[in-house]
């Protein structure tokens, strides 16, 4: 039988090709793929987290992980779709408009599919309308903006007031982040939540969704 802790272990170590090769096998062993999916891919995936938010790995070894994570997702998401299985929430990211930095969306966007949310990635430049109508077309319950710019830090309010403005503002938990943005500056325009880090933003996602659950 395969063990699940030891495709955790090998996705931590950012082995995507034995990690493919062990969910595959788990699957044909009749494992459920939920669990697979929970105590094999998420919990390697958190546990990467939690080490990069002290410092013990950096983004290279982050990258790998989630390449490893990708990889065996790819092949239980067929599977997690029979079983009926229910992502924890669903986030709309992007960096903003102006910006065209993405290192750090990206990296909120793997730990976010690594705490089990579906992800849907706006990429760079998003205006505030884009990523309202996202959200409003999929049904998200959390929005995340990012910006490594001041000057593109205005667009972050723009999407709030627009929310505001659409009668929309209590339907959606709004996070913000990137290196020139702090909490003073997200209460100042209305924002749920700030995080410093990649991995703080998933752990705060996943709770303010159970909660407002």
């Amino acid at each position: 039988m395969v063990s699940l802790t030891e495709i955790s272990e090998l996705l931590q170590k950012g082995k995507a090709k034995l990690v493919k090769e062990l969910v595959t096998q788990a699957l044909e062993e009749g494992t459920d793929p939920r669990d697979i999916l929970n105590e094999g891919l998420l919990s390697g995936m958190m546990i990467v987290g939690e080490k990069f938010k002290k410092n013990e790995v950096f983004v290279p070894e982050v990258l790998v992980a989630a390449r490893a994570m990708n990889a065996g997702i790819t092949i239980l998401e067929p599977k997690l779709v029979e079983v009926g299985n229910e992502p924890v929430g669903k986030a709309v990211i992007a960096t903003v408009k102006g910006d065209l930095h993405d290192i750090g969306k990206n990296l909120v966007a793997m730990m976010l599919k690594g705490a089990g949310f579906e992800v849907i990635d706006l990429g760079v430049d998003a205006d505030a309308e884009s990523l309202v109508n996202k959200a409003e077309e999929v049904g998200a319950d959390v929005i995340c903006m990012s910006a490594l710019l001041t000057t593109t830090m205005p667009n972050m309010k723009a999407c709030i007031d627009l929310l505001k403005e659409r009668g929309l503002r209590d339907k959606y938990i709004v996070m913000v982040g990137g290196a020139p943005v702090n909490q003073a500056f997200a209460d100042q325009i209305g924002a749920d939540f700030y995080t410093p880090d990649a991995a703080t933003a998933a752990t705060t996602a996943r709770d303010a969704v159970q909660a407002k659950k």
